[in-house]
């Protein structure tokens, strides 16, 4: 008995919308990871991009739980000598809401050119609004 693999055209990819508002972060960028990396389908492979896309909207309306938006920080590096650029999670909602899920859900992903990859398959927005109606998106609830 032969291994069926799929193959690059034989992959079936799917659109989903979910609705970021009032849902905690987490749930929300776990759900997604799965959908990314197609681990809810029978013909998954860990080895293989079988993932579908997936839009998030109201990214500013994203829920925390506890005291993380005043004690997490964001960081990252520019690259000069003392360049590390601190900001809690309430200044980086207000500067750039959607970074939040983004980074949220890009730590889910395989450390590898294979999780890059899946992760062009997500588009985040921080309005109600997005410009994939085309391709006939399913909205997902996340409890």
């Amino acid at each position: 008995m032969k291994t069926e693999f799929p193959s690059k055209n034989g992959i079936a990819r799917q659109w989903h919308v979910i609705d970021a508002q009032d849902v905690v972060l987490g749930k929300l960028a776990s759900r997604a990871a799965m959908l990314l990396m197609g681990k809810t389908k029978p013909s998954y492979t860990p080895f293989l991009d079988t993932g579908d896309h997936v839009i998030v909207i109201n990214a500013a309306k994203i829920k925390v739980t506890g005291r993380k938006e005043s004690d997490k920080m964001y960081r990252h590096f520019t690259g000069y000598p003392g360049g590390l650029v601190e900001k809690s999670l309430k200044r980086v909602r207000e500067e750039k809401p959607v970074r939040l899920v983004e980074d949220a859900i890009f730590g889910m992903l395989p450390k590898t050119k294979l999780g890059k990859q899946m992760y062009r398959k997500l588009k985040v927005y921080a309005g109600d609004r997005h410009p994939h109606a085309a391709q006939k998106p399913a909205a997902l609830a996340v409890k």
